[in-house]
C-alpha cells in the first residue's frame, strides 16, 4: 500500500518512512503508544497513513484520528496524502475507505447568523457578493465600505454551501478581514443548538460532524482534541486510534485550548449586549463591574497572582457576581439574541470565577497588552493529566513529529505528555501508560549538507537588546552568503535592529522584516528572489518551509529560552523544583531546546540544499546545558572558526556563479 501511494504521488521509496509503517502497525497491534521522530523528508504522512488504512480496511467498524497543529498540514493531508493513500489502499485492498476533515464551530458560517443579520437592502445591487467586495476594495473605499461587501459575500458563500450541500469552511471562503468572518460565524457558547436554532437542519456545523461521524478516517486539529478532552468527548467521533502528527506542538495547543483572559472591553462589551433584558439594577452593576476590574488592573502590577486578598482577586468576584446575576436575570428568555447574550455572560462568570478562585492547578496572572492595556490571564500548571488520561488513556496513540528527541532523549517530550506518569485513582491499579520512543532517522547527510557555527567569541547576549558586535556578525555572515538568509532572533526590537544596521552595511541585499508587511507577502517574496533575506521571530521558527537556495544561511541570534518574567513558565519551573527536579532543565531548556531543533531545521529541506547555521550566542559550547542543547539540533558539522564559515558560504556563492 505504501509503495503504491508513493508511486501515485511521485516519490521514492524511503528506509526510514518503511521503518515508520513497521513501527505505527506494531503500536496498532498491541496498543503501546509510540512516540516516533522522523526527519524532514522522511514522508511521515504516508509512513502513519499506510499502516492507519490498512487497519480500517481489515476493521470496516474502526475509526482513526489524526489530529495536526497547522491548517497548511491539515490541508495537505486532505488534498494531496489522503486521496493518494486512499486510492492505493482500494488498489490493494478493493474497499474504499471514507475520510472527513473536521474543524471547530467559529470555521464554520452560522446559517442563522448570515440570515438574521441579512437585512431587506444587503442584496441591492446588480454585482455579486464577490464581486463587491473586490469593486469596493479597487476604488479604495473606507474601511467601513470594505467590511460591508466582504460580508455580503461571505453571506452569499454561505447560501451557496447551504444550497448545494457543500461543507467549504473558513479557509475557501471569499477574502475576508477577521471582522467580517464575525459577522457571520458564532462562538461555541452562543450557539443557539441544532434543537433551538430555526435553521438547525442546514447547520453547516452539524453537518460535517455528521459527514465525520460516518468516515472512518478523520482529520481535525490539535484544539478540537482538546477541547473534547476537556468537554467529556462530546465533539469528536469515538475512534481507537489517535494520531497526533506536529506532536511538538501539542502541548502549546492544549495548553491554549485550556487558557482564559478577562479584559474590561470584553467585560464592558458583553454588559452592554445584554442591557435590553436585564433591570437598570443588574445591568447597572454589570457595567460597574467592568470599570472596577479596570481600576484593579490598573493598580496592579504585571505578573503572577497568588494572594486571595488581592484588589484585583476582588475585582474578579465583582465581575463574577455580576455575570451571575446578568445570567439569573435573563433565564428562560426565548429571542435568540438573548439566549446568545445570556451565553456570553456565562461564559464572562465562568473565567472570572475561575480567575477569583486562584485554584491550586491553575496559574493566574496578570499582563499588558501592546494597543489594549492590561488583563487578566489564566493557564493550566500542566496539561499531561490532560492528555495522559483524556486523550491517550482510552485508546493507543501515535505521536510523530521532525523534533521529539530533545537532549537525544524521548524523555522529556514523554513527561510533557504525561506518558512517563501513573494512571488511575489510588487502590484502582494505577498504572504507567506503555509506550516506547523509536528515531527513523532522516534522508538527509546533515554533516554532509550542513554546518553548525557557533560564534564562540561573541559576548553572552544582553536582555536590554542585540549588542554591537552581533551587529556585526550578522552582517558579514549576510554578506558572505549574498543575502539567502532567513534570521531567526528572540525578539521584534532585535530583529529590527539586525535589519536596519544590514540594510546600511550590506548594500544591494534585500532585508525583509517580520512587521513590514503581511508575512504571508514577505515569505512570498523571500521565495520568489533567492538573494533577499528575511528576519523575524517565533512564527518563522517553524512555520516556514523553504527549500533550495533561498535559505543557504540561518542565523538564529540567542538560545531562545522563555522569558524569564513568564508567569507560567516561572509557574512551572517552580513546580518541577517543589517536586525535586532540575526546573530550569524540565522547562527553559526542554522549551530552548525544541526551539532550536525546529529552527535550525529550516536549513535543510531537500536531498541538494547546502548552508550553514549561525547561532550568535556563546553558551551553546560554554554552558552546562549547551551539550543538551546541541544534542537537540540536526546533527550538522560543527566549528566556532568565524573564518570556516564565511569560507563556507562564499564557495556557495561561486558555486553558484559557476
Amino acid at each position: 500500500m505504501l509503495a503504491t501511494a508513493v508511486e501515485r504521488i511521485g516519490g521514492r521509496a524511503r528506509a526510514g518512512q518503511q521503518q515508520m509503517v513497521r513501527e505505527v502497525a506494531q503500536t496498532i497491534a498491541t496498543g503501546e503508544h509510540l512516540l516516533v521522530q522522523a526527519g524532514t523528508g522522511t514522508g511521515k504522512s504516508l509512513g502513519y497513513l499506510a499502516p492507519a488504512l490498512a487497519h480500517l480496511a481489515e476493521d470496516p467498524q474502526a475509526r482513526v484520528m489524526i489530529a495536526t497543529a497547522t491548517l497548511a498540514l491539515q490541508a495537505q493531508l486532505a488534498t494531496k496524502d489522503i486521496p493518494a493513500a486512499v486510492e492505493a489502499c482500494q488498489q490493494v485492498t478493493g474497499r474504499q475507505i471514507s475520510h472527513a476533515v473536521l474543524k471547530g464551530r467559529s470555521n464554520y458560517a452560522c446559517l442563522h447568523r448570515v440570515r438574521q443579520g441579512a437585512g431587506p437592502d444587503a442584496q441591492g445591487t446588480l454585482l455579486g457578493g464577490a464581486e463587491l467586495a473586490e469593486a469596493v476594495v479597487a476604488a479604495g473605499a473606507d474601511a467601513t465600505s470594505v467590511l460591508g461587501a466582504q460580508v455580503v459575500a461571505l453571506r452569499e458563500w454561505a447560501e451557496l454551501q447551504a444550497a448545494g450541500g457543500g461543507l467549504a469552511d473558513r479557509d475557501d471562503a471569499p477574502s475576508h478581514t477577521p471582522a467580517a468572518w464575525a459577522q457571520v460565524s458564532v462562538p461555541v457558547r452562543e450557539c443557539l443548538g441544532v434543537t433551538a436554532c430555526p435553521f438547525g437542519a442546514e447547520c453547516l456545523v452539524e453537518k460535517s460532524r455528521a459527514r465525520a461521524r460516518a468516515s472512518q478516517l478523520v482529520v481535525t486539529n490539535h484544539a478540537l482534541l482538546a477541547i473534547d478532552a476537556m468537554h467529556g468527548h462530546t465533539v469528536l467521533p469515538e475512534h481507537d486510534l489517535v494520531i497526533v502528527d506536529e506532536a511538538h506542538e501539542l502541548v502549546a495547543r492544549v495548553t491554549g485550548a485550556a487558557s482564559h483572559e478577562l479584559s474590561p472591553q470584553g467585560v464592558e462589551r458583553v454588559a452592554r449586549r445584554c442591557l435590553v433584558w436585564l433591570t437598570d439594577e443588574v445591568g447597572a452593576a454589570f457595567l460597574d463591574a467592568a470599570d472596577t476590574l479596570q481600576e484593579a488592573l490598573d493598580g496592579t502590577d504585571p505578573g503572577r497572582i497568588e494572594d486571595p486578598e488581592a484588589e484585583i482577586v476582588a475585582a474578579f468576584r465583582v465581575v463574577r457576581d455580576a455575570a451571575r446575576a446578568a445570567v439569573s436575570g435573563m433565564a428562560g428568555a426565548e429571542d435568540p439574541d438573548a439566549v446568545q447574550a445570556a451565553a456570553a455572560a456565562k461564559e464572562v462568570f465562568d473565567v472570572a470565577e475561575q480567575l477569583a478562585g486562584l485554584g491550586d492547578h491553575d496559574v493566574v496572572w496578570v499582563g499588558e497588552r501592546e494597543r489594549f492595556g492590561k488583563q487578566a490571564y489564566s493557564a493550566p500548571l500542566s496539561v499531561a493529566g490532560l492528555i495522559r488520561e483524556q486523550i491517550l488513556g482510552e485508546v493507543p496513540g501515535v505521536l510523530t513529529s521532525a523534533t521529539l528527541k530533545l537532549g537525544g532523549d524521548f524523555l522529556p517530550v514523554a513527561r510533557s505528555l504525561g506518558l512517563d506518569q501513573e494512571q488511575g485513582e489510588p487502590g484502582q491499579g494505577r498504572t504507567a501508560l506503555g509506550w516506547r520512543g523509536v528515531d527513523v532517522g532522516s534522508p538527509f547527510d546533515h554533516r554532509g549538507q550542513g554546518i553548525l557555527y557557533i560564534a564562540r567569541q561573541l559576548p553572552p547576549p544582553q536582555r536590554d537588546g542585540i549588542g554591537p558586535q552581533t551587529l556585526q556578525e550578522i552582517a558579514e555572515l549576510v554578506w558572505a552568503a549574498g543575502g539567502r538568509t532567513l534570521g531567526l532572533f528572540a525578539s521584534q526590537r532585535s530583529a529590527e535592529a539586525a535589519a536596519r544596521y544590514c540594510r546600511a552595511e550590506v548594500p544591494g541585499v534585500t532585508i525583509l522584516c517580520q512587521g513590514d508587511r503581511q508575512l504571508s507577502e514577505l515569505t512570498r517574496q523571500f521565495v520568489t528572489e533567492p538573494e533577499a533575506s528575511l528576519f523575524g521571530t517565533l512564527s518563522l521558527w517553524q512555520g516556514i518551509d523553504v527549500p533550495g537556495d533561498t535559505c543557504e544561511l540561518v542565523v538564529i541570534d540567542k538560545i531562545p529560552f522563555p522569558r524569564p518574567d513568564d508567569p507560567l513558565m516561572q509557574a512551572r519551573q517552580r513546580a518541577v523544583a517543589e517536586a525535586g527536579g532540575n526546573g530550569f532543565m524540565a522547562v527553559a531548556a526542554t522549551q530552548a531546546a525544541l526551539l532550536l531543533a525546529q529552527g535550525s531545521g529550516r536549513l535543510i529541506r531537500t536531498l541538494t540544499d547546502r548552508g550553514v547555521v549561525a547561532v550568535l550566542d556563546p553558551r551553546l559550547v560554554t554552558a552546562r546545558y549547551g551539550s543538551f542543547l546541541r544534542a537537540s539540533m540536526p546533527d550538522f558539522w560543527t566549528t566556532t572558526d568565524r573564518e570556516t564559515a564565511v569560507a563556507a558560504l562564499r564557495r556557495l556563492g561561486e558555486s553558484r556563479a559557476g
